[in-house]
């Protein structure tokens, strides 16, 4: 018969998730107001010639991509100590049960336990499969003749 988690134990975990989630929160905003700060005093620079301004567009556009998926992170993070708050961090929110502690030590913003995550992974990855596949149906009313004659 399999051991009950002690609820003192569970609470212990759940206080270190919530610090280990607010220390990654707090780590990403300092991070992403030193990349604002560096872009701004990078904006001061006159003088520069096309070469120069187009190599900064892309810089740019690269820190878009990168500050998009800190915006994510920041969400995850903070649907996370949501679930802290209303009890259900740690609830897989597809099959309900309780998702390992080594997990949520791994991925603190994980929704899903590892086989719904597999489950979900392998139903992608053959959608993405199907997707990729080249289109195999023929033209209506097109015959193997008309195929050769193109």
């Amino acid at each position: 018969m399999a051991k009950k988690p002690d609820t003192a134990d569970r609470k212990k975990f759940l206080a270190k998730a919530r610090e280990q989630l607010l220390e990654t929160k707090n780590k990403l905003l300092g991070e992403i107001d030193s990349e604002l700060r560096a872009e701004r005093e990078g904006n001061k620079d006159e003088g520069m010639d096309t070469y120069d301004l187009a190599s900064e567009e892309r810089d740019r556009e690269i820190n878009f991509i990168l500050s998009d998926r800190e915006r994510v992170k920041l969400k995850q993070i903070d649907d996370a100590l949501e679930r802290l708050d209303d009890g259900s961090y740690g609830v897989c929110e597809s099959c309900g049960l309780e998702i390992g502690e080594e997990r949520l030590e791994a991925m603190p913003f994980s929704r899903l336990c590892r086989d719904c995550q597999q489950d979900q992974e392998r139903e992608a990855k053959s959608q993405r499969r199907f997707d990729d596949e080249p289109n195999t149906y023929r033209k209506i009313g097109s015959t193997d003749a008309d195929d050769e004659s193109a």
